[in-house]
């Protein structure tokens, strides 16, 4: 007699989780309704600008960037140009 009580429990039990399934199911081939047209175009301004994007962080702590290295190039007088 238990094995007839268990399988009736097992069957009752079944019917929530169809529900459940039956109900995901619908929900994810339910049609959206066309948004209604004002006739003026566009998106509604809706849409938020990008962000610029921000430099990469240094190092495991964002470290601060380096410092610009020396300039190469000294400043001194002008060469003489040779004409040909």
């Amino acid at each position: 007699m238990q094995a007839w009580g268990f399988i009736w429990i097992m069957l009752i039990l079944k019917i929530p989780l169809f529900g459940l399934l039956y109900i995901v199911w619908w929900a994810i081939h339910e049609v959206d309704d066309p948004a209604e047209d004002d006739g003026q175009g566009g998106d509604g301004g809706t849409k938020v600008p990008p962000r610029p994007r921000l430099p990469r962080r240094r190092g495991p702590h964002g470290d601060t960037p380096p410092v610009a290295p020396p300039r190469v190039r000294t400043s001194g007088p002008p060469r003489e140009h040779e004409s040909a």
